[in-house]
């Protein structure tokens, strides 16, 4: 892909060329998520059988203007120091916002090197997206959309894909989808929620909405919304007929998440639960041995969604947490994290001989699994979850606002912050 040259449409593989000769037919795909889909992040989740990640949401028109200021664009994906991108990064779509064409080409041509597609969010609902006209806020403005599609198909080495949200109906979100693919999306991931569905009025994500886009169209489609258990995997691809799954929040309270069970050993679903403190000081060794700069904003994020399901029992580790700051601070979290282990691995030690029937506790609002508070697993805040209509429809608590608010201290709150 990178060294192309002549006319990109020519020479580029599309659809599903795109997607089983470059990409490796993933099925595991980790969203775009700010301030948390970061190089780090990444190489854990690949770790744990993700097989396609996402970059971090970057705004084409901040990349654009900001291009001659020394190190700003490295700071939302560092070429310079060769490991974004890099061949332990792949394979990597990199996903911009943008309601210009030519600010977006440009900051595209600037990447396209050091991935394998380029991603155009149409799916982002926060106020600032709806401020800054651009994510979901495009969706009333199809020949815009069309416009900044059709000018990445046409001028980039690299295909261009898409994520975006549902409409009211099943026939305008299918014409949108059919839409894209005209413009020229070789890959199009599908948010079963409409925009309206945020923060507080999340709910559930319409597989059969996701069904529909996939019969529409040509190229592949990627489901997107209610994924927490592994066990949700396989029931999303069989009602959707997708080929993949992407997850953002339940992977990002469970990195395991894509990753099986361990034959033989306790499970409470058939994926992977690791001990959340263990995973915790996996990513912050990861982000000790980068030399990519990982924003201390987003690791403080995962060590508060990671260890969430201890933090309101070890209320000083989470005041510690919120503390840190200064030099040192990815040892210091360290520090806490290895506490945190000790603790956790007395609890567990504590339970051995009791059953998974004695450990596993239902959640009354959701009716949702909560699994032991040593070990990752899923969140989705109580107060805000609707009853499972279905046994194969499992809430996405938050999952998809791409461009949310950086994250507070208090990371067990429900701020999404997701793409």
């Amino acid at each position: 892909m990178p060294g192309l040259t002549g006319d990109p449409t020519s020479q580029k593989l599309a659809g599903y060329d795109l997607y089983h000769k470059v990409l490796g037919s993933p099925k595991y795909v980790v969203a775009p998520m700010v301030d948390q889909s970061e190089l780090a992040w990444r190489i854990l989740a690949r770790r744990y059988g993700a097989q396609l990640v996402y970059t971090p949401m970057i705004n084409a028109k901040m990349f654009y203007v900001n291009q001659g200021k020394k190190g700003y664009r490295d700071k939302f994906f560092d070429i310079p120091h060769g490991e974004e991108g890099g061949a332990s990064d792949r394979p990597l779509i990199v996903q911009f916002c943008a309601n210009d064409h030519e600010q977006l080409l440009v900051s595209a041509k600037a990447v396209e090197e050091h991935c394998d597609a380029v991603d155009l969010n149409l799916g982002c609902p926060q106020e600032i997206a709806r401020s800054g006209h651009y994510g979901a806020f495009l969706m009333d403005d199809w020949d815009l959309v069309y416009k900044l599609i059709n000018t990445l198909h046409q001028n980039l080495k690299v295909p261009v894909t898409a994520k975006f949200r549902v409409f009211q109906t099943v026939e305008k979100t299918v014409e949108y989808a059919r839409m894209l693919e005209r413009a020229g999306a070789q890959i199009l991931t599908c948010h079963g929620r409409l925009r309206e569905q945020r923060g507080q009025n999340t709910g559930l994500a319409d597989w059969d909405k996701i069904r529909a886009v996939k019969a529409a169209v040509t190229v592949p489609v990627f489901a997107n919304g209610n994924i927490l258990y592994h066990s949700d995997i396989e029931r999303c691809l069989a009602a959707t007929g997708a080929d993949a799954v992407m997850s953002a929040e339940g992977q990002l309270y469970n990195p395991t998440l894509f990753a099986p069970a361990v034959p033989g050993a306790v499970a409470f679903d058939s994926g992977l639960h690791l001990p959340h403190a263990d995973l915790a000081i996996e990513y912050l060794k990861i982000v000790q041995g980068l030399k990519t700069k990982t924003s201390l904003s987003a690791v403080k994020g995962h060590l508060f969604k990671l260890m969430r399901p201890a933090l309101s029992k070890e209320t000083d580790l989470r005041d510690q947490l919120s503390r840190i700051r200064g030099p040192q601070t990815v040892e210091r979290y360290i520090e806490v994290a290895e506490e945190m282990k000790r603790r956790m691995d007395r609890d567990a030690k504590d339970a051995e001989g009791r059953s998974v029937e004695e450990l596993v506790i239902v959640e009354a609002t959701t009716g949702l699994k909560i699994l032991p508070h040593w070990l990752a697993q899923p969140y989705f805040p109580p107060q805000s979850a609707p009853k499972r209509a279905h046994a194969e429809h499992v809430v996405e608590g938050g999952e998809e606002p791409e461009d949310a608010k950086r994250p507070k201290l208090m990371e067990v709150t429900a701020t999404p912050l997701l793409s």
